[in-house]
């Protein structure tokens, strides 16, 4: 495999590493950061027009976006990917459901709690998403009462993708969502 990952851990990129490790894949990184020129540079912009990191080339394939770049790579290997068409059309659903119903909120509450200097922090902006944060936390501990994984038994990249998402979840506290915590220690 003609590897190459563009980007640092402390950033979404963490997400395209992990699954690079759990599936075994050798890679080339480029520690190219957020702030960094690199990714303003034209050579760059021809992988990720956004001027973004994380990005793959995988031989003459350029992708961007994390959740998309860990999808193609549990496919592209078998490892971590489901077998039926149903436990892939699952592992879509817990992706884009992370991304659109619970990193938003997170990333919302975690700058405006955690990152921003404190002066530029709204307090409101922080309280609206820790409001609506209990309702996703609760959608996942009522899929997880009969089974250790998303999809079953086994860790599986819709997992991945959504434990990678929920990284700052134990920071907000998901300690009342017993089976949610288990599940995400156990990712």
């Amino acid at each position: 495999m003609s590897l190459t990952i563009y980007g640092m851990a402390p950033s979404r990129t963490f997400r395209v590493l992990w699954a690079a490790h759990e599936l075994g894949l050798d890679y080339d990184l480029k520690p190219y950061s957020f702030l960094g020129p690199e990714i303003s540079q034209p050579a760059y912009l021809a992988i990720n027009p956004n001027a973004a990191i994380p990005a793959i080339t995988d031989g003459d394939l350029n992708l961007f976006e994390s959740l998309a770049i860990t999808l193609y790579l549990a496919q592209k290997t078998g490892k971590l990917w489901p077998a039926t068409l149903k436990d892939q059309a699952r592992t879509y659903q817990w992706t884009l459901w992370a991304a659109t119903e619970v990193e938003p909120l997170l990333g919302a509450w975690a700058y405006h709690t955690l990152f921003l200097p404190p002066e530029e922090r709204k307090p409101e902006v922080a309280a609206d998403a820790a409001a609506k944060l209990p309702k996703r936390f609760a959608v996942l501990e009522g899929v997880l009462p009969d089974r250790d994984y998303l999809l079953g038994s086994k860790f599986a990249i819709a997992d991945l993708n959504v434990a990678a998402v929920l990284y700052r979840a134990p920071q907000f506290g998901i300690a009342g969502y017993p089976r949610l915590s288990a599940w995400h220690r156990r990712c």
